[in-house]
Order: C-alpha cells, then structure tokens, then sequence
C-alpha cells in the first residue's frame, strides 16, 4: 500500500481586494490524517474567476512543479519538486518517494467562501 493514498490542496479567500487566494498542499496518508507539505503558496487576481474549476487549475499551478528557468527543463523542475516533497514527508517520518508522489491522485477543495465568490 502507498503510504500516501493522495495529495491535498485547499484553497480559501484570503481577503476581497484584490481577489486574493491562500493555498495550503497537504499529503493525506491512507488511515486519513494530513502531513503539511506546503503552506506558503496563492495567488492574486484582479477579478473573480468565471468558474470554481478556473480556480482549482491555478490552485494545482502554484503548488508546483514550478515553471522552467536558466538551462532547467521542465523534466528537471518535476524532478526536483517530487524529491523536496518526498524529502519532506521523510523527515515528518512518512517514508515514500518522488515517484509514489508524482503518481498520487491530486484533489483541490475550495473553501465554501470562496466557491460563493467564484
């Protein structure tokens, strides 16, 4: 059994002017608890989106992997994300890897707020 049965990331508005998101990406282990892997993520629009599923998309975005840069490719930058979340599961005493990581189903919650203002 994988020792984590998804990844999670929840999405709530984090002030109105300008629309304003705080995303939090979590590991959830299969007997259901959630090992923190990223909180210091969101993003910032100008407008409400026209859809919750426009909001879940830039969600998943900004946790990553990150966008190429210099000489890394897009490979490189998946590479290297999946081995720091794996790191970090590892040092929180959850053992997996970046590949059981890049492989789990990925799930976005949006917070009841902000589903009323998309």
């Amino acid at each position: 059994m994988p020792a984590v049965a998804r990844l999670v990331t929840t999405a709530e508005l984090a002030g109105t002017e300008p629309f304003s998101v705080r995303v939090l990406h979590e590991a959830e282990l299969p007997d259901g608890r959630r090992v923190l892997l990223l909180a210091d993520r969101g993003f910032t629009s100008s407008g409400p989106y026209d859809s919750p599923a426009e909001i879940e998309a830039e969600a998943r975005t900004v946790v990553g992997p990150d966008e190429p840069f210099s000489e890394r490719t897009s490979e490189d930058m998946a590479a290297g994300h999946w081995a720091a979340l794996a790191e970090r599961l590892r040092s929180q005493g959850v053992e997996t890897t970046a590949a059981e990581l890049r492989q789990a189903p990925h799930d976005v919650v949006l917070s009841e707020r902000l589903r009323r203002q998309a």
